[in-house]
């Protein structure tokens, strides 16, 4: 199944009314990787005036760095015409095509920040990666202890006796002291320069038999540890890798291809603040070769902790990030539709095309295969800074 991507289907619902930022691959000698602004006349490029988007992003004042920088900039291209030629299989190599719209931002994730998912990590941990068990542990975790966490407020007095109280019937979980704990669970999603963006394949792994997208809002903070920006992100996951251990959370999350982001950066302007960001409702869809589809949603006014306090929880005076990071807030997603014999839930099959959206962000839209399939990552941070240099553009003060 091949994607088809078009400016009117990925962009935010009120187009390019926002400040978009992405990246573009432009190919030929001295090519290499672009930041772009979206505007009416097409993709500007803004590499002269900054090199990285890590580096607008760390600017005083992004948006205005940004539109500055635009005024003077060369357009690459259309919208369309670089959407078209985005997907691997349909890529004219000699024409630019799209990038996941992050470059040496650390790639960091929370987990377990709404009550739904955080029921199915508990799900997943004691079925000991089995979908076959999966479906009559909900039924008794949903009656032991469901309606008590969609109350809780993490790190609350009541948190801490509903955990006392857990522990005594038996269900405690390391799920559960990250979902109501004080403290949030981070992890490293993946690796600076690793990502993907719309229109890229996605992996997963070939020795996994149960996995799921997970579509999350994603923070752009900066090195200050400020929210400037979001976009859609796809943290794929293998349930069966993570319920087996939490010891191997680095193979469930971290694989060739396994982070999507994109379309595109929505910087926090006049057009987009950080209650759009709080009230986002996303939708998610897979559609199978099989004729399978599931259509489901996530709705970021049920999260458990706020966006800022994941935000501070991750960059502080104990863990700094010179060059910013991303940040996947977590998802309520975690779908148990069944794919085929009952009680077996779902799980991906090879083909399959994600798409996640949001009113406000846009559509990321991605097709599944096998990590190993799936085009190797070669094009690092080293690789980064020699084509930079080569451009002649690290000698920019940005």
């Amino acid at each position: 199944m091949n994607i088809a991507l078009r400016a009117e289907a990925v962009l935010p619902d009120d187009g390019i009314a926002g400040t978009l930022l992405g990246r573009v691959w432009v190919p030929g000698k001295p090519g290499g990787p672009c930041v772009v602004l979206v505007t009416d006349a097409g993709l500007k490029d803004l590499t002269a005036s900054f090199a990285t988007i890590s580096a607008l992003l760390a600017s005083d004042n992004p948006v205005a760095a940004a539109r500055a920088a635009a005024a003077k900039a060369p357009v690459l291209g259309s919208l369309d015409d670089i959407l078209a030629n985005t997907p691997p299989d349909s890529r004219d190599e000699t024409k630019p095509y799209l990038l996941s719209p992050i470059d040496l931002q650390a790639i960091k994730a929370c987990g377990v920040t709404f009550a739904a998912s955080m029921l199915e990590r508990v799900i997943e941990e004691r079925a000991k990666g089995d979908p076959k068990a999966a479906d009559g542990i909900r039924q008794v975790i949903a009656t032991e202890i469901g309606g008590d966490l969609r109350r809780i407020k993490p790190g609350s007095p009541e948190a801490e006796r509903l955990k006392q109280a857990l522990i005594e019937r038996g269900m405690w979980s390391q799920y559960l002291e990250v979902g109501i704990g004080p403290y949030a669970e981070v992890f490293t999603k993946s690796q600076p320069m690793s990502s993907v963006g719309t229109g890229a394949d996605i992996g997963i792994h070939h020795e996994s038999g149960w996995n799921n997208p997970e579509p999350e809002i994603v923070l752009a903070i900066n090195p200050k540890g400020e929210i400037v920006g979001a976009t859609l992100g796809n943290d794929v996951n293998l349930r069966d890798f993570e319920g087996r251990s939490a010891l191997l959370l680095g193979r469930a999350k971290d694989n060739n291809a396994s982070a999507a982001l994109g379309p595109f950066i929505r910087l926090i302007d006049e057009t987009y603040k950080l209650d759009d960001l709080r009230q986002a409702e996303l939708s998610v869809k897979v559609a199978g070769l099989d004729q399978f589809v599931l259509d489901d949603h996530s709705n970021m006014a049920l999260i458990s902790r706020d966006v800022t306090d994941l935000a501070r929880q991750t960059l502080s005076k104990n863990h700094q990030y010179p060059d910013g990071l991303v940040l996947y807030v977590g998802t309520m997603f975690a779908p148990i539709k069944d794919r085929g014999a009952p009680g077996m839930g779902f799980t991906h099959k090879i083909d399959d095309i994600v798409t996640i959206a949001t009113p406000k962000l846009g559509a990321l839209v991605n097709r599944v295969r096998y990590c190993h399939d799936v085009a190797p990552w070669t094009f690092g941070t080293g690789a980064l800074m020699q084509n930079l240099a080569q451009r002649g553009l690290l000698a920019s003060k940005n």
